[in-house]
């Protein structure tokens, strides 16, 4: 055992045991990070906007500040982004995050000196809390590589600008810099086809004992991999035991990673944001990832089915429940205020307090009030080829309201791997999948109003093409599982 490995031991184990008493203690926990943000904001235009000198309670707050997604809070940010000072948190900004936004173009999220740090101690303690648990913790001593976009920044009105894994990438700590790869000068290659292969060249000799990014981009860089050397990424990379994945549910995947790889490889999944970290699996045994209720951000739930009513119920973490779609809220000390993030979640564990994603708000199919979501045709995809040697690279599904011929149904585009023999048999297998799960898709199938599900076969890198079409292929950037149009897959037709 080397020195390192030795370390990393102590050291997970040390955090295991401070972590327990904010996880022993969640209520408390998120009463305490309540009362420090609105303190530290009472002094700033929003602060001041909305009354923070007279709020002691939830229920005074969500009385003078309404839930806002980031275009009802744009006039705040737009105010940061020019500059000024003391807007939505004390002073300036250390950086702003730039993502790419649906409907606004791009968004700039604010990340503050007191956020900032949150950032990196969750991506670690994940880590730890896999090696306090598993008792693995030789991959310290391999080389580790995380598929991020460039960390060249940008001057904003004196803040610095880029992407979010961009900006943590000079956080990364110096015991690590020597593992971790790729070089600075390829993860400064804008170009993500360009830089993929660029990174395929500097890794395939080296010894990888941890990947990270997100799934379907990992997966391009796998197949270069392998087309390159000719052989499974796991005689490549003999000690590569570990993936780290976050921004899209794994499971879809992970049969073509284990056929790619050649084997089964721990994996830990992350739930981080511009506009926080949230949460991290952290434990191999049970399902979910920890939400993080001590990291700067104070978290209120809606129940999706009622978010669009009018004064929807706002919950705090002591009286959800489990199994319910809830649509995340958060406050921060990056200046976000009762904030919709656009993701939902569901609980699987109260004590202590996990949850998986289960969709985006926006990201849903209810032409005919099925209101089908992203975990819903993940799951039934994954239950369809389960004991099947098919395998699926990447889909999407939407509506098609209006056929040609027959009842309306749901459209899936699948790229397949390994197709099915019987098309028509592996879209019924999904459609009784989605049938179980849905009761409101299941009255639709039987008072014939839908039809059973339709698949369209989508030619091989046609998602990749698609995603480069619209200037989205690499980085953070994720295709949507389902939409409650048309308007991505007449565009992934014409690629």
């Amino acid at each position: 055992m080397s020195i390192k490995t030795f370390a990393a031991k102590i050291f997970a184990k040390q955090v295991h045991q401070k972590n327990q008493k904010w996880i022993k203690n969640p209520i408390e926990t998120q009463k305490k990070v309540f009362q420090q943000l609105i303190a530290a904001a009472k002094e700033t235009q929003f602060g001041k906007d909305h009354h923070f000198s007279n709020i002691t309670s939830f229920e005074d707050f969500t009385k003078n500040v309404p839930v806002r997604d980031y275009e009802q809070l744009k006039p705040y940010v737009e105010r940061v982004v020019k500059g000024e000072e003391d807007i939505l948190w004390r002073g300036k900004p250390l950086y702003l995050a730039k993502t790419s936004g649906t409907t606004s173009g791009a968004k700039y999220i604010p990340l503050t000196e007191e956020s900032m740090p949150y950032h990196i101690q969750a991506a670690r303690n994940a880590i730890l809390s896999y090696i306090n648990e598993t008792g693995n913790a030789d991959f310290v001593d391999g080389k580790m590589i995380f598929l991020q976009g460039s960390p060249i920044l940008e001057d904003k009105n004196g803040v610095k600008l880029g992407r979010l894994s961009g900006i943590v990438a000079h956080f990364v700590p110096k015991y690590l810099q020597k593992n971790r790869m790729p070089s600075w000068e390829t993860n400064c290659i804008e170009d993500w086809e360009t830089k993929v292969n660029t990174i395929v060249d500097e890794t395939i000799k080296e010894d990888m004992a941890v990947i990270s990014g997100i799934p379907s981009w990992v997966q391009m860089y796998f197949e270069k991999l392998k087309e390159k050397a000719n052989k499974p990424i796991g005689e490549i990379f003999k000690n590569f035991n570990l993936f780290i994945y976050g921004g899209v549910n794994y499971e879809p995947y992970r049969a073509k990673f284990e056929n790619l790889i050649g084997r089964k490889v721990d994996s830990i999944e992350l739930f981080p944001a511009s506009e926080g970290f949230f949460a991290y699996q952290d434990s191999q045994k049970e399902k979910g990832m920890l939400l993080l209720l001590n990291a700067g951000i104070f978290y209120e739930f809606i129940k999706a089915s009622e978010f669009y009513t009018d004064d929807p119920k706002r919950y705090t973490i002591g009286e959800v429940e489990l199994g319910i779609n809830y649509v995340l809220i958060i406050s921060t000390n990056a200046g976000l205020w009762a904030y919709n993030i656009g993701d939902t979640v569901q609980f699987t564990s109260l004590k202590p307090y996990r949850i998986i994603v289960s969709g985006r708000i926006k990201h849903f199919i209810s032409a005919f009030g099925e209101h089908v979501i992203a975990k819903e045709v993940e799951s039934a995809l994954q239950e369809a080829t389960a004991g099947t040697t098919i395998s699926v690279n990447e889909f999407t599904v939407a509506p098609q309201i209006t056929p040609k011929e027959g009842l309306p149904y749901h459209e899936w585009f699948i790229e397949f791997e390994n197709e099915p023999n019987d098309i028509e048999a592996f879209a019924l297998k999904i459609d009784l999948a989605m049938r179980k799960q849905n009761v409101y898709y299941d009255d639709l199938i039987v008072g014939k109003v839908l039809r059973t599900i339709v698949i369209s076969k989508v030619s091989k890198n046609g998602f990749q093409e698609y995603m480069k079409s619209i200037g989205k292929l690499g980085g953070q950037n994720k295709l949507p599982r389902l939409s409650d149009n048309r308007s991505i897959v007449e565009k992934l037709k014409r690629v």
